[in-house]
């Protein structure tokens, strides 16, 4: 074989070895960023729970029952009698 032949060959080899090792790493990369995204997945999923329960709360908290209960609880709050209320007219 000529010389010219041989280093056609070589550069033809190291080129198909350079491929397959782009193809490895480039598989490894994929897997690795498969797995974050499963991974982050689930955190997401995680978080929406905890975002419903924490809506669930917010509703149970601000709920009119519950802030009359609390003040009543709490603060001492009653509805004023009758003869306890006054309007105010604007003159």
């Amino acid at each position: 074989m000529k010389r010219s032949h041989l280093v056609i060959v070589a550069l033809l080899a190291a080129g198909v070895l350079v491929s397959a090792i782009a193809v490895v790493h480039s598989k490894y990369r994929s897997r690795q960023l498969f797995a974050e995204l499963k991974q982050l997945d689930r955190r997401a999923d995680r978080l929406d729970i905890e975002w419903n329960g924490l809506l669930i709360e917010h509703g149970t908290w601000g709920a009119p029952q519950r802030i009359e209960a609390e003040a009543r609880k709490r603060l001492k709050m009653r509805l004023p009698r009758a003869d306890e209320i006054v309007i105010i007219k604007e003159q």
